[in-house]
C-alpha cells in the first residue's frame, strides 16, 4: 500500500526507548541535542513585531521564485559585491524544500547525488523522497574534515549529477578551503556536474581558517547556494529559505527556467513572511548576535571540562552549532547514549547518526543554555571517566 520510498521498518531504535522510558518516569533530561532556538531563552527583538501587519498581507500574487521585493531584500543581504542579482534567488518554505525542487530539476529516477561523510542524515531521506540516490565521499578527519578528493572521484559514475557541499559541515563544523573550491568547480565543469552548496550554517564561524569560502555567486559551474531564516535569523518558526543560483551564463538561464517551471507547480513560500522580510531580518541581527555568543561561551565550557577529561578529546569546529567529542571505545556508541540517558539524565547524538567512519564519537549542540550546557558536559566527562580503562 506505501511507497518504497519511505523506509520500511519505522520501528523505534534503542536511544529512542531510552528517552521516551526517561520522559515517562518525569525524569529531567539534560538535552545537548537540542538545535530549537526558539526554546533556549534567547533574546528576541521586538523589532519584527507588527511585521505582519498592513493590507497587502491579505492578498495573493504568486511568484514562482518569491515576491520581486523579497527576491531583492535576500539579494542584498547575501550578495557579495553585486555578484547575486534578484533575479538569480529562489525563495521556498524551507532548505528541505529547496533540495526536493533541485532534485527534481537536475536528476532522473535512480540518478546520483554525491554527499559528504560525515553529515546530517536527512539527507538521505530527502534523496529517498524524490528517488535519487544517495552516494557518499569522505571528510578526511585527519586533515581537519577537508573533502577527500580521491574519495570524491571514486564516488563519481555516469549517473551522479549533483555534488553537495556543507560548509560549515553538520556536525563536524569544518569549512570550505579554497583550494578544494577551485578543484570542485573545476571537476563539476569538467563533468557537467551541479554543485549544491548548504551554508545555512556560514553566519556562524567558530575558528575559521583564513582560506575558508563561500560558493555564493560562483560562476565557473552551475551552482546552488542555500541559506534561511532558521539558521541565520533564528526563526525556524517564520519558514522561508533561499537559493542563490549561478553559473555560467547560458546554463544559468537554462536551469532558472526549468526551475522557474517546478517552482511555479509548488509555490510553497507564504507571502506575508515574504512582506515581512526586512523586518525579520532587521530583528535576525539581535538573534543571530545572540546566538554567536551562546556558541562561543558553550564551546569555551566544552574546551574547559574535556582539558581535565584525559579520555575525552574535542575535534576542534571551525563554524556552526555542533562539536563531535572523541570517547573512550570500550563500548558502542549506542550503549555509552542509552547510560548516559539511564544513569546521568544526559541526552546526546551517538557518532552513528551522523555516519562517521568508525567510533567513538558523541556529537554535542552548543545551543543549550550554558548552565544546562555546563552541567551535561560535566556529566558526560565523569560517566566517560568511569567507563575508562584503568
Amino acid at each position: 500500500m506505501f511507497s518504497s520510498r519511505l523506509p520500511q521498518g519505522l520501528h523505534a531504535n534503542r536511544v529512542t526507548l531510552a528517552v521516551e522510558a526517561a520522559r515517562a518516569s518525569r525524569a529531567t533530561l539534560l538535552d545537548l541535542t537540542e538545535t530549537n532556538p526558539t526554546v533556549v531563552d534567547l533574546p528576541c527583538a521586538d523589532r519584527w513585531h507588527g511585521a505582519f501587519d498592513g493590507p497587502m498581507v491579505g492578498r495573493y500574487e504568486p511568484e514562482p521564485f518569491g515576491l520581486p521585493s523579497a527576491r531583492q531584500t535576500i539579494a542584498s543581504h547575501v550578495g557579495d559585491e553585486g555578484r547575486i542579482q534578484p533575479e538569480q534567488i529562489v525563495l521556498t518554505a524551507s532548505t528541505s524544500d529547496a533540495y526536493s525542487l533541485l532534485f527534481k530539476l537536475l536528476a532522473d529516477s535512480g540518478d546520483e547525488v554525491l554527499m559528504p561523510r560525515p553529515s546530517y542524515p536527512l539527507f538521505d531521506l530527502l534523496t529517498r523522497l524524490d528517488n535519487v540516490r544517495s552516494v557518499s565521499y569522505r571528510l578526511d578527519g585527519d586533515a581537519g574534515w577537508c573533502l577527500d578528493r580521491a574519495s570524491l572521484e571514486r564516488a563519481l559514475s555516469v549517473r551522479t549529477r549533483a555534488i553537495l557541499i556543507v560548509s560549515p559541515n553538520n556536525p563536524t563544523g569544518s569549512m570550505l578551503r579554497a583550494a578544494d573550491r577551485d578543484w570542485l568547480v573545476g571537476l563539476a565543469a569538467t563533468h557537467s556536474l551541479a554543485i549544491i552548496a548548504d551554508e545555512v550554517f556560514a553566519p556562524y564561524p567558530l575558528a575559521a581558517p583564513r582560506n575558508a569560502v563561500s560558493l555564493s555567486g560562483e560562476d565557473r559551474a552551475l551552482v546552488f547556494t542555500l541559506g534561511g531564516l532558521s539558521k541565520s535569523a533564528g526563526m525556524p518558526q517564520m519558514k522561508l529559505a533561499w537559493t542563490a543560483v549561478s553559473g555560467p551564463r547560458a546554463i544559468l538561464d537554462e536551469a532558472l527556467s526549468r526551475l522557474e517551471l517546478i517552482a511555479d507547480t509548488y509555490l510553497s513560500v507564504s507571502t506575508p513572511v515574504q512582506l515581512a522580510l526586512p523586518r525579520l531580518l532587521d530583528a535576525g541581527h539581535v538573534r543571530r548576535s545572540a546566538i554567536a555568543a551562546r556558541l562561543r561561551e558553550n564551546l569555551e565550557t566544552l574546551r574547559s571540562v574535556i582539558s581535565g577529561a584525559s579520555s575525552l578529546t574535542l575535534l576542534e569546529p571551525e563554524g556552526g552549532w555542533s562539536a563531535v567529542v572523541r570517547v573512550p571505545a570500550v563500548q558502542t556508541e549506542e550503549e555509552l547514549v542509552v547510560r548516559l540517558i539511564e544513569r546521568e539524565s544526559v541526552l546526546v547524538h551517538p557518532g552513528y547518526f551522523f555516519d562517521f567512519d568508525d567510533e567513538a564519537y558523541l556529537v554535542v549542540s552548543l545551543l543549550p543554555r550554558p548552565d544546562v550546557f555546563a552541567e551535561a558536559v560535566k556529566r558526560v566527562a565523569r560517566a566517560c571517566h568511569a567507563g575508562a580503562p584503568a
